[in-house]
């Protein structure tokens, strides 16, 4: 596991599961319901403000958020100006 997994699965657990509950970098979030909309809004800020970028409102999608592998494809994209 990289880093940019690390910290986002922290933040995830942290934010959003109870203590009993675990999660790997392709546990659904959105589609299992751990995030919902608000809480994607949130995830979202966080992302914009540890990475220093942001993250426009048309690719913030809830297929692109659904697990956090694909949370980083979508950070790393938008770092390497894809």
């Amino acid at each position: 596991m990289d880093e940019m997994q690390k910290t986002i699965l922290d933040y995830v657990k942290r934010e959003y599961l109870e203590e009993d509950q675990e999660i790997t970098p392709d546990t659904p979030l959105i589609s299992s319901g751990i995030v919902d909309s608000f809480s994607m809004v949130s995830l979202k800020r966080f992302l914009e403000k540890k990475y220093n970028l942001v993250i426009p409102d048309d690719r913030a999608t809830p297929q692109a958020f659904d697990t956090v592998n694909k949370i980083c494809e979508l950070v790393r994209s938008i770092q390497e100006g894809r």
